[in-house]
């Protein structure tokens, strides 16, 4: 099973709910904390005194308090700790439901397990850390058939520089132009709005701003 776990989420009822949970898997070295950056500061801790953690389990969403944090949400969380520890495993343990960020989070964060916060989700939990112990991924059954039917869009590196033009209204006639003059690519207006259509199309929306608004959430932009 696992040696230290780090649990970051700021409903103390929640962390005890989780770490009762583990106990009864019998972890017990079980730290936490209700703030990202303070979650970072002890992963890096851990580290320098080679005592690290071998599992994160965090929430996706923080309310804010008197405590500004650099680090605001468990996306952001994740990716600063994937950088400073890559082998750490971690579970996202959210009421968040949305597919699309779901499967970014194991597509572009590098996350082993996702539960739903929901009715039996104590037993989803240990479904999770089992899975995760035994070298699988996990998602909760509430999100796994979304999760199979959604559309699905790799994103290029050309494609983010197309919608964060965009939403920095910047126009579509605007943009051949200004990948010219940055070095980017030639690309006509008419292959813009094509490779624009066939995002929107790949990933079910009908506007520009839908797709802006979609990547947004995920953090690609």
């Amino acid at each position: 099973m696992f040696k230290r776990v780090l649990i970051v989420e700021d409903h103390p009822s929640i962390s005890m709910s989780v770490k009762l949970t583990l106990s009864d898997m019998g972890v017990t070295n079980v730290e936490y904390t209700y703030y990202c950056d303070d979650a970072l500061m002890l992963i890096k801790k851990s580290l320098n005194d080679d005592q690290q953690f071998d599992l994160l389990v965090t929430d996706l969403y923080f309310q804010e308090d008197h405590r500004p944090q650099k680090i605001s949400d468990g996306i952001a969380l994740t990716v600063a700790i994937k950088e400073a520890q890559p082998n750490i495993k971690v579970l996202v343990f959210s009421a968040e439901d949305k597919s699309a960020i779901i499967d970014s989070l194991f597509k572009r964060t590098g996350i082993n397990a996702y539960v739903l916060k929901a009715r039996n989700d104590v037993q989803e939990l240990k479904q999770a850390l089992e899975a995760i112990a035994a070298g699988k991924s996990y998602v909760s059954t509430g999100v796994r058939q979304s999760l199979r039917q959604k559309h699905t869009h790799e994103f290029t590196e050309l494609d983010i520089t197309i919608i964060s033009l965009l939403a920095t209204d910047i126009s579509q006639k605007e943009i051949p132009d200004y990948l010219k003059q940055n070095g980017i690519k030639q690309w006509s207006l008419s292959s813009v709005e094509k490779r624009l259509k066939e995002m929107r199309e790949a990933l079910g929306f009908s506007k520009n701003g839908q797709l802006i608004a979609y990547c947004k959430d995920l953090g690609i932009i």
